[in-house]
């Protein structure tokens, strides 16, 4: 109940300040929104700069994730070449034992 009742006294109190003293409350007015737009704008590029930095950062590390990624790709196929060329190397072993009992029974 006493913040209430002092709330409300000091409502009135600034309403009846701000109607005493409206020039000068002009005054204060016309010098602090200066003051305020430049620390607004140095805010703004504060968080601009820092937002960029954060993009740059994230594009570098996506970077090297994806030629981690090529890397990984071309070590895989590179084992997939192999493993075909040694497919092949028993396939073509493979026809030659199968041959090799024809040969025989056409003796």
């Amino acid at each position: 109940m006493q913040v209430l009742i002092g709330g409300v006294v000091a409502a009135v109190l600034g309403f009846v300040g701000l109607i005493a003293w409206w020039k000068q409350f002009l005054l204060i007015l016309m010098g602090g929104i200066p003051i305020a737009l430049l620390l607004g704008g140095a805010l703004a590029i504060y968080v601009g700069y820092d937002e960029i930095k954060d993009q740059m950062r994230e594009k570098k590390e996506k970077e090297k994730k994806d030629e981690e990624k090529e890397d990984e790709l071309s070590k895989a196929k590179n084992e997939l070449e192999k493993a075909k060329a040694e497919a092949e190397k028993y396939k073509a072993e493979a026809e030659k034992v199968k041959e090799k009992p024809k040969k025989k029974e056409e003796k």
